[in-house]
């Protein structure tokens, strides 16, 4: 195991905190972060586009709290991992199966930490669309959760039909590492943003969490997403879309003022789920994990009654 940076001072979660380097079988270095706790089993913390692993120090906490060992990941392109472009601040990935990579590395570095099973999976936002695939795909999850999940991005239904061929086509013709014009460059959306209109949180002291993590360590910081990047999650989001929902008990949290991805993904697929349960939440915008204390309990509560009900 090689040691990473892990900022204790921002993440303000268990002291017990460890970060790790792993490497990706096509070479790519990974940071993914250990925070042991209960016997309940472990849960994979697989996060949203611009995040890292500090930015989940609370939650950690909250599922310590309730009895799991929790393990998440910087996936490539962000958080320390290695950035895949001269400009590291574009949101970009080649192949969304590279992402496949990454969890894959992370799952096989897993037995030299000692963690307690079952496993589970508690994916938010990309990370929801990069969860699905995993949970099609690998047999370790007992039970997974989602948070917002992007299985399809929300775009102006006038532009829908026409921002996937554009995005390929300027991606073939060796644009796709140019971040998309019209969102935040490179700017983290936290700085870019003012709170009042945000669309991630109703909460000023989460919003103010968010934003000392990237102005302490600018690293962490990640822009707007590139060409290439939106060409493949559409496809991606499409892909996952004409495939039946795996054979995974599942829970998947969305937010009454959910503004990021498209909410009738999201019921479309949860209507389709055997054994899964949509929770939708009044007075919630896209991180529900990043509300208001009432509503985070509420959420890591119906996450650790759902984990438990699967051991």
């Amino acid at each position: 195991m090689q040691p990473a940076p892990y900022f204790h001072d921002v993440s303000l979660g268990p002291i017990s905190a460890s970060a790790f380097w792993a490497r990706a079988d096509d070479g790519v270095r990974i940071r993914y972060g250990v925070w042991p706790g209960g016997e309940a089993g472990t849960v994979l913390l697989v996060p949203g586009r611009t995040e890292y692993l500090e930015k989940y120090g609370l939650a950690a906490a909250d599922l310590i709290a309730r009895g799991f060992s929790v393990v998440a990941v910087d996936y490539r392109g962000q958080g320390l991992a290695d950035r895949l472009l001269a400009n590291p601040a574009a949101g970009h990935v080649a192949d969304f199966s590279d992402y496949q990579r990454d969890i894959a590395a992370v799952l096989a570095a897993l037995p030299q930490h000692n963690l307690p099973g079952p496993l589970f999976l508690l994916a938010h936002s990309l990370g929801g669309c990069i969860g699905l695939r995993a949970a099609h795909e690998r047999p370790e999850f007992r039970a997974v959760a989602f948070s917002a999940p992007m299985w399809d991005i929300l775009l102006p239904n006038s532009l829908s039909p026409f921002v996937g061929a554009l995005t390929r086509a300027i991606k073939l013709v060796g644009l796709g590492g140019r971040i998309i014009p019209g969102t935040t460059g490179n700017a983290t959306y936290v700085l870019d943003a003012e709170f009042h209109d945000n669309t991630l949180t109703h909460d000023k002291e989460m919003w103010n969490y968010m934003r000392n993590q990237v102005l302490r360590y600018p690293d962490l910081a990640l822009g707007g997403p590139s060409f290439g990047w939106l060409a493949e999650a559409i496809a991606e989001c499409k892909a996952l879309g004409r495939m039946p929902a795996p054979n995974l008990p599942c829970i998947t949290f969305l937010g009454a003022d959910e503004a990021i991805v498209r909410p009738s993904a999201v019921t479309a697929r949860m209507a389709g789920w055997a054994g899964g349960k949509l929770e939708q939440i009044a007075q919630a915008r896209h991180e529900v994990m990043m509300e208001g204390p009432h509503i985070r309990a509420s959420v890591f509560d119906k996450v650790a009654t759902h984990f438990n009900a699967h051991r």
